[in-house]
């Protein structure tokens, strides 16, 4: 989701990230801090401190709720040295950004404010709202023209220059009939930055410290004032799940095309989910109706077939996936082997031109190159309260229907008859039976049918 480096970004600016995440998110209804909803497996706060990260920042502060230690967690998970401020009450967004006071004091050379709730911004867009800085600006808006400007704040312009930002309800007419709005993320030079801050009032229709008001602030003082235009969508806000919905919509599609402007064919991409940090490796195939959940890597040449589903895996190149696959946490699978339908692995290693084709389970294992894993096989691998490894040597063939009971190790080159249930070790080249002799017992199912219809009967 990165995109390409602005000058800014590889500068010797210092640059101060502070971002805004003690909103309640009482719309969202639900038990759960907003900005840890997910999108794209990873939450809006994550999203936002990977972005300002990837933008330059050399610090960064989170300015949270009370008692919300959890989205504290959540931000130093990210960025083990970011700091975290509480705003303890909720007077508006120029108040929410002096909470980071003890940050701004530090005076770096640019300070960046973003939302928490705004998770689409990319590093580029970032780095744009820095570059006026360095060419003496002191406070820069960043702005979009909207479809339906209601609400929103209005940027008041004179050419290239921000004269004002009024907020809707404190908007005349002729404001509120400007289209270019304001998309809530500000950068201010640090040098001057408290010095605007501190001088901002609650003279306005919600009687609190409106960020917006450093731009008149900045003009009143002397400072050069600017404004940077981005599309609607990239600063698409999140405030219930509607609006979550549509973000994961509008950030997969990012994602979509990212994989296949690098070489990745989506047969059909509406239908593919993908996370934030998926890897698909060049000419990977990927049919309609997969899902991919967090830590993928998939390498070159690899085909996902229809309907599979994979979570915290590494695939090999030339290996094919499904359909109809279920890769769990800890899947490994080598190159050229093939985990086909209705299959379920993890924390396996399924090793190069392994076969485990279809109706098969397993878990904490170990499937050695070459091995032929026959249709209904499963590792038996817990017993209630500890897991079991099974390690099945190289070569090895293991019958449909076997039940491996762990810990136990199939050697190399090894066959297990089907139908087996196998508790004891292996030896190479061995072969295997766990089952008992068939017994035949000639006309007994007619006998049995007529007993049946006579119990029937009474």
């Amino acid at each position: 989701m990165t995109s390409s480096v602005s000058p800014v970004q590889g500068s010797a600016r210092s640059c101060l990230a502070v971002v805004l995440a003690a909103g309640e998110g009482t719309r969202m209804k639900s038990n759960k801090p907003k900005v840890l909803h997910e999108i794209a497996n990873r939450s809006m706060l994550g999203h936002v401190m990977a972005t300002v990260m990837s933008a330059g920042a050399t610090e960064v502060a989170v300015v949270i709720g009370p008692d919300r230690e959890d989205v504290a967690t959540e931000a130093h998970k990210i960025i083990p040295g970011a700091r975290a401020f509480v705003q303890r009450e909720r007077r508006g967004t120029g108040h929410a950004v002096l909470s980071a006071r003890e940050a701004l004091e530090r005076e770096p050379d640019d300070i960046i404010v973003v939302y928490a709730d705004t998770p689409l911004v990319t590093p580029d867009t970032l780095a744009k709202l820095r570059e006026p800085l360095a060419n003496g600006a002191a406070v820069v808006g960043l702005g979009f023209e909207a479809r339906n400007p209601t609400g929103y704040g209005r940027f008041v312009m004179s050419g290239d220059e921000l004269l004002h930002i009024r907020e809707h309800k404190d908007a005349s007419e002729e404001e509120r009939a400007i289209t270019l709005c304001n998309g809530g993320l500000m950068a201010l030079r640090g040098d001057v930055a408290l010095t605007i801050l501190d001088r901002i009032e609650t003279k306005n229709a919600q009687a609190e410290y409106y960020l917006t008001d450093a731009v008149n602030i900045a003009r009143r003082l002397g400072y050069r004032t600017a404004a940077v235009i981005v599309s609607e969508q990239e600063v698409h806000g999140i405030n219930d799940r509607m609006q979550l919905a549509m973000a994961e919509h509008m950030i997969q599609e990012r994602l979509r095309r990212n994989v296949m402007l690098s070489g990745v064919t989506l047969v059909a991409p509406e239908t593919v989910f993908l996370s934030h940090d998926t890897q698909l490796g060049r000419d990977v195939v990927v049919e309609p109706h997969v899902v991919f959940g967090p830590g993928v890597v998939v390498e070159d040449r690899t085909v996902i077939h229809s309907f599979s589903h994979l979570e915290r895996t590494h695939i090999a190149a030339d290996a094919r996936i499904g359909p109809f696959a279920r890769l769990r946490p800890g899947a490994s699978v080598g190159p050229k082997a093939k985990v086909g339908n209705f299959v379920e692995i993890k924390n396996t290693d399924v090793g190069a031109g392994a076969k485990v084709s279809h109706l098969t389970y397993l878990g904490d294992a170990s499937v050695g190159a070459e091995v032929n894993i026959g249709a209904g096989t499963i590792t038996c691998n817990y017993d209630g309260f500890g897991k079991y490894r099974t390690e099945i040597g190289e070569g090895a063939f293991i019958g449909s229907n076997s039940s491996l009971v762990a810990p136990i190790t199939i050697g190399k080159g090894a066959f297990v008859g089907s139908g087996s249930v196998i508790t004891e070790n292996v030896t190479d080249d061995a072969l295997a039976l766990g089952r008992s002799r068939q017994v035949v017992k000639e006309e007994w199912a007619g006998s049995f049918r007529e007993k049946a219809k006579a119990a029937k009967k009474r």
